[in-house]
This record gives C-alpha cells, structure tokens and sequence, in this order.
C-alpha cells in the first residue's frame, strides 16, 4: 500500500486505525542496524500511535506539540523536583513517550500527506545536575560533552548517508547483532536511564557509561564514514578521468 493513504469519505475511526497501521507498517525503513530499542519497541510503538493520530485527524504539527508537552514535562521534573525514585520513573517515562511521538509526527505526515516540523527533542539538561547535586559538579560537564557528541553525530551521519544515497551507492547497516551492540547508543536508552535519577550514585555510573560509549562510538562512526567518502571522492575522480 503506498503512502499517503486515500480512504474512503465517512469511514470508520477503526478502519482508518487498521488502514493507518497496515500502510506505516509496509513502508517501514530497514531496521538493519538501528539501536535495538529504537528498532523494535520505540519504532513499533510510534507506528501504532501515528495511526491513532491520523485516524483521529490530528496533524503532525499537532502531534510534534504532544512530543514537546512530554519532554517539557520530563525536563520540568528533572529541574524542579528534588532526586528520588518516582521522580526518576517520571521523568524517564515522560521524555520515553517525547521520544515515541516526536518518532511518530513524521509517520503521520507520510500515511496522510500533511507537511510538518519536525519537532524539537532535547535530551540533556546540563543545569539539573548543578541545582541538585553540586558537589557532582563533573557530571554537568559529562552531559554538555555528551550532547555535543551525540548531536555532532547525528548530523554528520544524515550528511553522509545523503552523499552516499547521492552516489547510487548501498547503505550498510549490519545485521540484528549491530543493533544490540549499539543499544548504548538508543535515545530511547537514554531516556530511560534518567529512571535511575533518584538513586544518586547507579545514575552517575550508568550515565557516564552511555557517554563513554557515545564518544567511543562516535569516534569509530566518523572515521568510517571519512573512509567511505573519501572512497567516493577518488571513484568520482577516476570516473572523470576515464569520461
């Protein structure tokens, strides 16, 4: 079935539901590769949830504001709140189901034929740790480092694949193995590491281990892709020597 879905006037919220969830699912992106949790649970989830969206007529903009009112809420907590077990589940919950509907804004956009912004995801909140655990002082500057990291990352990974797509040459993601390897690495982790928020000393531990992993990753992420483009850089200019 292939998107956007044109349904028939004056069906039912189900079949536009089932009708929703069918198309999403047929025209899922490979999940060869992609962290673990954001492949099988947060992908999944966010399916089901766009055709929700779309069945009850709700735009992607609408949908990328339910995204924000999340987060909002779970960095809120994180700021507000003094660290305890419940704030912790909060917090992570909050900024777990951000995550899920900032993934689903742009389903709803594909499966109806709506534009829409991408909505804005913070992960890292730098200020929270100085307001409540001062003398961890150290721990703020693991998360700006940790932010610039995975942000740097991120966009120099979508630049790349857009070189690479350019060049009519195919992606290489690894298999089922790759994703669990590379489950440190899940926002969705990420989010849910700040469950642990209350408890002081395993968050601190937990925390700095994704950021290590992060910046190891990255490193590794970076250098490969340089090899890869500059493999493309000295193709083209055989290419041209040859035209």
């Amino acid at each position: 079935m292939s998107l956007p879905v044109v349904l028939e006037p004056g069906s039912s919220w189900g079949t536009r539901f089932t009708t929703y969830r069918r198309a999403l699912a047929a025209a899922q992106k490979p999940g060869a590769g992609v962290p673990a949790y954001m492949r099988w649970v947060n992908r999944g989830a966010a399916r089901v949830v766009a055709a929700a969206c779309a069945a009850f007529g709700w735009t992607p903009n609408f949908v990328s504001f339910i995204s924000v009112c999340f987060s909002t809420l779970g960095l809120i907590v994180l700021v507000a709140v003094p660290p305890t077990w419940w704030s912790g589940l909060i917090v992570g919950t909050a900024l777990a189901v951000g995550f899920m509907f900032d993934s689903a804004d742009g389903q709803v956009s594909r499966v109806t034929g709506a534009s829409s912004k991408t909505g804005e995801w913070v992960d890292h909140v730098a200020d929270a740790f100085m307001v409540y655990r001062p003398e961890s002082w150290w721990l703020a500057v693991v998360a700006l480092v940790y932010g610039w990291v995975t942000s740097g990352q991120f966009m120099s990974q979508i630049l790349a694949e857009q070189f690479v797509r350019a060049a009519g040459r195919k992606q290489t993601r690894g298999g089922n193995l790759r994703s669990f390897i590379l489950l440190p690495t899940d926002p969705g982790v990420v989010c849910w590491s700040f469950a642990l928020w209350g408890l002081g000393a395993p968050f601190m531990v937990f925390y700095t281990f994704l950021a290590a992993v992060a910046v190891a990753h990255s490193s590794m992420s970076l250098r490969r892709r340089y090899r890869d483009l500059r493999a493309l850089d000295a193709a083209a200019k055989q290419g041209d020597g040859r035209a």
